[in-house]
């Protein structure tokens, strides 16, 4: 998840929240929905990471057809889409990218879902692997948007993907 973060600048929800809806293998795209100031954008896949999240969907998807089996795989619908298309939460487009490995049960629906992984096991992560790594700064999720952003003109593309 780390090393698709630095290679596309997704703030760290903006990863989390991912759907397979939001990902164009074909335009090299990823789509950010309701992002930092409930903005939609678009911002680039690039093609080191097509493979690994091909395979990655591949998982989920596997995983989404036991849950569905077994009663529980049906995905989350943001806002009135359950009232709009309440087959939807089935589809395969609206299922998370990274999802939990836990289930949960909604508090108020009472219904057994995953959700999108917690944002505290990468954090976690991040900064365990840059203490052996010698960094002796605060490393953070955000640390790879900064990293990224410079990168962007020098690969030819426009900063304002970003």
């Amino acid at each position: 998840m780390a090393q698709r973060r630095s290679g596309s600048g997704l703030r760290l929800m903006e990863r989390l929240r991912l759907r397979v809806k939001d990902l164009d293998f074909a335009q090299r795209a990823i789509i950010v929905r309701d992002g930092t100031g409930m903005d939609d954008r678009v911002t680039m896949a690039p093609n080191s990471l097509v493979a690994p999240l091909q395979e990655r969907l591949q998982r989920v998807k596997r995983r989404r057809e036991e849950g569905l089996a077994k009663g529980y795989g049906a995905g989350f619908l943001p806002y009135a889409l359950k009232h709009t298309y309440p087959y939807a939460n089935r589809e395969r487009a609206w299922h998370d990218v990274f999802p939990s490995d836990r289930l949960s049960v909604t508090s108020r629906s009472g219904v057994v879902r995953r959700h999108h992984l917690d944002e505290r096991g990468l954090q976690k992560a991040i900064r365990q692997a840059a203490q052996p790594a010698g960094i002796a700064k605060p490393v953070t999720p955000h640390t790879f948007r900064h990293s990224f952003a410079p990168h962007v003109p020098e690969a030819g593309n426009d900063i304002r993907t970003v």
